[in-house]
């Protein structure tokens, strides 16, 4: 299940508050801003600062 538009549209990096963008694959949500990625696991995004992970060691 892919995550809804709107939901998209309302989540915000918690970090810096910008606006987050879905991965191809369907994983994470990155912020480009902080070069984060937020993974989503069982079709929920997991918006902790604690559990992203930085865009160059993103597995």
């Amino acid at each position: 299940m892919a995550i809804n538009q709107e939901l998209l549209d309302i989540l915000a990096c918690p970090k810096c508050k910008e606006s987050v963008r879905l991965t191809e694959d369907q994983a994470a949500l990155v912020c480009d801003k902080c070069r984060l990625a937020y993974p989503i696991k069982d079709d929920i995004p997991v918006m902790l600062i604690d559990e992203a992970k930085p865009l160059d060691q993103q597995d």
